[in-house]
């Protein structure tokens, strides 16, 4: 493919983006962020886990984004009393008496794992595998699953009774962690105006489908980068760590664990689909920053320092970047 054939591509790709958020904006009130952050992460092939109290559409949100890509969809209900075959799948006798492999709900373009931390570690590791390697392993034989593959996880940061803290292991998996906030009071009024009027409600146009997604995927992975952003993503990652000689005092201080190496190469892939939407051709610093909160928060572990003194990881975040 030549160079302007991925410049034409590049520019129909800033359009169909801003289809996406429009279609989108018919059902889901404000959360531009939210919306921005999620689809970056679909195209970066990354996966999303969404933090929220309950209310603000994250399942809504994920519906409306599988509907506007044209994805095959399914639902997982995370609860205490959930097995991995729930998810996987598991073997059957058939009536020739062999064993017959039947798919679970893992095999979809878009999952939506609701209330991922409801489950306890077992089930919740049978997503590990299918998160990393888009595949899963049952009684020794592998099955890839589908292509796109993308898990949004949704999570309740209130109730903390009968919840199971996600593994270290499975949140560095989540390229972006999202939090959604409450609605401003104009956006709120619309919400509630829309709940009552019938009208109102819209249905999705589908922007794409899942070519055109691997499609674009593909052609933001070949987005050149410049050696001075790559060395300022790997110095911003280091730095989070306490026993870098990059850290300051700050994250000496306050952080026990920092981020790993995944999260510079998902600062990487992420920092070029943000300059690709906002009609760049490669990325610049400013992109990094603008992506680096959501990447970094899930992968920083504060102290008992921290906790003490008040302060949250997006405080230690903003004053790293």
């Amino acid at each position: 493919m030549t160079e302007n054939q991925d410049v034409d591509r590049l520019d129909k790709f800033v359009l169909d983006f801003g289809k996406l958020k429009n279609e989108i904006s018919k059902v889901i009130v404000g959360q531009d962020q939210v919306v921005k952050e999620v689809l970056i992460s679909v195209f970066s092939g990354g996966h999303c886990l969404l933090i929220g109290v309950p209310g603000l559409a994250k399942t809504l949100l994920v519906n409306t984004v599988s509907d506007t890509l044209g994805l095959s969809f399914n639902r997982i209900q995370f609860t205490p009393d959930l097995m991995p075959s729930d998810i996987i799948g598991s073997e059957i006798l058939d009536e020739k008496r062999q064993f017959k492999f039947i798919k679970g709900p893992i095999f979809s373009n878009l999952i939506l794992a609701d209330e991922i931390n409801r489950t306890p570690p077992k089930t919740q590791s049978a997503l590990l595998e299918a998160m990393q390697e888009k595949s899963i392993t049952n009684s020794g034989h592998s099955y890839k699953l589908d292509n796109p593959f993308f898990v949004l996880a949704t999570q309740n940061p209130i109730e903390q009774e009968g919840t199971y803290p996600l593994p270290e292991a499975q949140l560095d998996r989540f390229m972006f962690n999202v939090v959604l906030d409450y609605p401003k009071y104009d956006e709120e009024l619309k919400i509630v105006k829309q709940t009552i009027n019938v009208s109102d409600h819209h249905n999705v146009d589908k922007v794409m489908k899942s070519e055109d997604i691997l499609l674009y995927q593909d052609l933001i992975q070949r987005i050149p980068v410049t050696d001075n952003v790559i060395e300022y993503i790997v110095k911003l990652v280091s730095s989070t760590r306490p026993d870098s000689s990059y850290s300051d005092s700050i994250m000496k201080d306050y952080i026990d664990w920092g981020a790993g190496p995944r999260a510079s190469q998902y600062m990487l892939i992420a920092s070029k689909c943000h300059a690709a939407i906002n009609g760049k051709y490669s990325p610049d610093i400013e992109d990094v920053k603008s992506i680096a909160k959501p990447i970094l928060r899930h992968r920083l572990v504060k102290n008992y320092k921290a906790e003490a003194e008040g302060l949250s990881v997006d405080d230690i975040i903003d004053n790293l970047i």
